[in-house]
């Protein structure tokens, strides 16, 4: 596989991962009532961001790949959702949840890039 091509090499796919991370080790506190709910749901999401990333790479056209960027951008915009249903509940703190925005942000912002690149 060419560097170009390698999503091993993508900041995206990096800090992606990062974001895994930090939601693995947020989910440790959720209750554990919640293994087969939220904590399920939001670490389905998550894994998907690098996941869908890897996968666009891996097409045969800058479509198809623009594709899995956007599916990988709408997981963010899920597993964002279930942070703040996390605060709601009552299953993480305000300070903990604020720990994770800014990865959820700086993720987003690297795929729009993408996909703004790719539509060059």
């Amino acid at each position: 596989m060419s560097d170009e091509k390698n999503y091993k090499n993508l900041d995206v796919w990096k800090e992606a991962r990062k974001l895994v991370s930090l939601i693995y080790v947020l989910t440790n506190e959720f209750p554990e009532d919640e293994k087969f709910g939220l904590t399920s749901q939001i670490k389905r999401a998550v894994i998907s961001v690098p996941s869908n990333i890897a996968e666009g790479m891996g097409r045969n056209s800058s479509k198809e790949t623009r594709q899995f960027f956007y599916i990988a951008k709408g997981s963010l915009y899920e597993i964002e959702t279930q942070i703040y249903l996390a605060l709601d509940l009552n299953f993480i703190t305000e300070e903990k949840a604020e720990q994770i925005f800014p990865q959820i942000i700086t993720v987003r912002k690297l795929i729009i890039g993408y996909i703004k690149y790719l539509d060059r």
